[in-house]
């Protein structure tokens, strides 16, 4: 049983490699289960033991993808001195640094909205999104006076949005080195005056 459980994981872990690599390159709609299934060296009905449309494939890709991404803000975070904007600033530009990369580009910032739908941008349920990471950040802030605790959530979707939209413009860049310099001081200035016009005033 054991070894059953082995290869269906290795075979969901080669599909979605294949999915991942074929998303990027060619997009959802430019993307087959033939050549899914080809570059994998599965078989169709190995798909669909896994997954039950094209659709459930990219989700799973899409979570991949953010999973890794997540993981870097997180750590970016954590590398930070002890200090909220430091910490929430690091995990940005982990995630501005992301959006230079053809992956994140294709799968989180253009396909992931058409093809799961942007509704999901609204809310923290997905377990490796970057959102619940800042709003995490935002609520130790707050519970340290440095922005009223309603505000956290509020804010999250606000930066977040940001982010988002700055790694689109990156993307769509003629020079996107350049447009991520341009955009990670924008955010670095954004959140260090968000966090000081919240933050305690002098004698309270």
């Amino acid at each position: 049983m054991n070894r059953k459980v082995e290869q269906g994981d290795a075979t969901r872990a080669q599909l979605v490699a294949a999915g991942v690599a074929l998303f990027t390159e060619r997009g959802f709609a430019g993307t087959s289960t033939t050549e899914i299934v080809r570059r994998a060296g599965v078989t169709r009905g190995a798909l669909y033991h896994h997954f039950t449309d094209k659709e459930r494939l990219f989700e799973a890709c899409h979570a991949e993808v953010q999973k890794d991404l997540y993981a870097r803000c997180a750590a970016a975070a954590s590398a930070a001195p002890r200090d909220h904007a430091a910490q929430i600033d690091a995990g940005a530009q982990a995630f501005l640094d992301s959006c230079l990369e053809p992956q994140v580009q294709r799968i989180l910032l253009r396909e992931g909205p058409l093809v799961l739908g942007r509704e999901r941008s609204l809310r923290f349920d997905d377990p490796y999104c970057s959102r619940r990471l800042l709003r995490a950040a935002l609520v130790a802030a707050a519970r340290d006076g440095l922005l009223p605790a309603e505000h956290a959530e509020p804010m999250a979707h606000a930066l977040y949005g940001a982010l988002d939209q700055a790694g689109n413009v990156i993307a769509a860049a003629a020079d996107p080195a350049a447009e991520r310099e341009r955009m990670g001081k924008a955010i670095a200035d954004l959140i260090a005056a968000l966090l000081r016009a919240n933050g305690p005033r002098p004698g309270s």
